[in-house]
Order: C-alpha cells, then structure tokens, then sequence
C-alpha cells in the first residue's frame, strides 16, 4: 500500500504511552514510522474517517502484530462501516490481549452486518461480566439496537431500563443512554414520556455528543433559521426598498418635467405597452428576492449508536 503523507509537525510522542510501550518491542526507526500513521488515525477518525481508515491500512502494513495497530485499524474500519473488517481486527487484537473491552463493539458489527441474534447471543455471554461498568452499559446500548432492529421496541425500551438510566449522578454515558432511551420511547409512540428524557439527555449532554437539543425542539414545533441565510434576506429586503425608492423619486421628478414644459403628465400606470422604458431594478430586484428560498436547520441522530 502506497504511504500516505504525514506532516512535519507529527511525532510518536503524541500516542498513548500504553501504545508506545507496545511499539518498543519494533526497530526504533519502524516503531517511529508505525506511531506516526496512529497518531494521523486518531486525529482524522472523526472527521475524515477514510483518510484514517488509509493511515491505518499504512500502520497495519507495517505491525500487524502489534495488538493496539489492530484496535486501531478495527476503529478506522468501524468508522466508515467496513463491519467485516473491523471484526477481524477485533478479534485479532482480543487474541493478542485476551482484554474483552473491545466485546461490545464487537457485538455492535455483527448488528452492523445484519446479524443482530448474534450481537444479543454476545449480551449474553459470560464475557459482559468481566466488562467494567462502562463496558456493561455500551453492552446494554448494543442489546436495546439490536431489539430495534429486530422490531422489538418494548424489549428494547425494558432493556435500557437499569439503575445507571436512574441514576441522577452524571457519568460520561448518561447522555447517551438517556438518548437511547428517549428515541425508544418515541418509536413506540409514547411522545410524553419520550419528551421527558430528550430534556434529561440535554441536561446531561455538555460537550454536545448527541442531537437531543435538537430531538426536543422538533418535538416542541420549533424550527431553525440559518442566520446567515436570515441576514442575506434581510440584506437583499433592504437594497430592494432603497432601489424601489430610487425609482419612484426619479418618476416624480420626470413627471414634473413634462408639465413645467408644458406636455401632460404621464400617468405611473398609463406606460404604454410598446414603451421603450424597462422594468425598474428594483422591481426586478424584488421579483428575484420573492423567489428565493429559505432552509431550515435540523439534525438527526439515531440513539442506538455505540
């Protein structure tokens, strides 16, 4: 595979140090070049995750023996929905580790690829209790998806249904969960009770990693305008009024011309049809204005992603 250029500025030193442990064991100039291409993996995952998805081709290439290029490339993989791929890097890097924290973004892929009996056979594995409670509520996110996907929203909605949904304490999954939950609730047509966990994901979501704010103003019947297109229109509004002002002022000062001069005034609406005189550019201005569309703003997001 071709190498992909990597900027000046980018060293190994930017790596997780438990990966950096890991790369000792390569020739120090390789163990460089590999931690390089991880570093682009991690920096373009979320927004440009093909560009990763080829970095982390280019690590793979070079350590496949190394459990964190695997993760990696798993991730990169996942990311731009090669499930396939992304589980056999997965299953390589457990078999390297024998960690089972990569479990339910395993079990995630295999909804991925159309096979959710097998994600929740995976829930149901002795290898959720060995998960930390981070782990077990990713699980619980994953089992409540594959529900879905098998048209099964009660069970979907009595599996999101835990101690850590209850919790008031605010962990960095609450949002997600309460999310999870919301959008179940609403799919099943309970609008009120989804309403009210859409504003507990908002309360919970800080920096923003779910469309809750959104999903509750949707539900309230509030629609937002782009401010840019807002201010545009206002813009083009007030050129058309200066423009139309303009013309009338110069129509006034003709039609007193011709009657100081002695000819009879012209009425505004009496133009004749074959008059050389055109359109005025406001009048123009104003029929082009009236034309123009205005969008709206919305985001969506599905709440049983991992």
């Amino acid at each position: 595979m071709k190498r992909l250029p990597i900027p000046e500025d980018v060293t190994g030193e930017e790596i997780d140090k438990d990966v950096r442990q890991e790369l000792q064991s390569l020739p120090k100039t390789l163990a460089e070049d590999v931690a390089r291409n991880l570093v682009m993996v991690a920096r373009l995952i979320d927004e440009d995750a093909e560009q990763a998805y080829g970095y982390s081709r280019v690590a793979l290439r070079l350590a496949s023996r190394v459990a964190a290029v695997r993760e990696a490339a798993g991730f990169a993989a996942y990311a731009t929905q090669r499930y396939s791929e992304a589980l056999a890097e997965f299953r390589a890097a457990r078999r390297m580790t024998g960690s089972v924290e990569l479990w339910p973004v395993m079990a995630d892929c295999e909804r991925g690829m159309g096979r959710p009996e097998r994600a929740l056979a995976m829930a149901g594995e002795a290898e959720v209790q060995k998960l930390d409670k981070a782990g077990q509520v990713e699980m619980r996110l994953v089992a409540a998806g594959a529900r879905r996907d098998l048209g099964q929203l009660d069970a979907a909605i009595v599996t999101l249904q835990s101690p850590e949904l209850a919790s008031n304490a605010l962990q960095p999954w609450t949002a997600r969960l309460r999310y999870a939950y919301a959008d179940a609730l609403l799919a099943a047509d309970r609008e009120s009770e989804a309403r009210e966990w859409f504003a507990k994901a908002v309360e919970a979501d800080k920096d923003g990693s779910t469309d809750a704010s959104d999903r509750l103003a949707e539900m309230d019947g509030v629609e937002f305008v782009d401010a840019l297109v807002a201010d545009a229109d206002a813009e083009t509004d007030a050129e058309t009024e200066t423009e139309t002002g303009a013309g009338a002022a110069a129509g006034d000062a003709g039609a007193a011309r011709d009657a100081d001069e002695g000819g009879d005034p012209v009425e505004a609406d009496a133009r004749p049809a074959d008059s050389a005189v055109p359109e005025s550019a406001g009048e123009s201005a104003a029929h082009e204005g009236s034309a123009r569309d205005k969008n709206d703003v919305r985001g969506e997001e599905r709440g049983d992603e991992v």
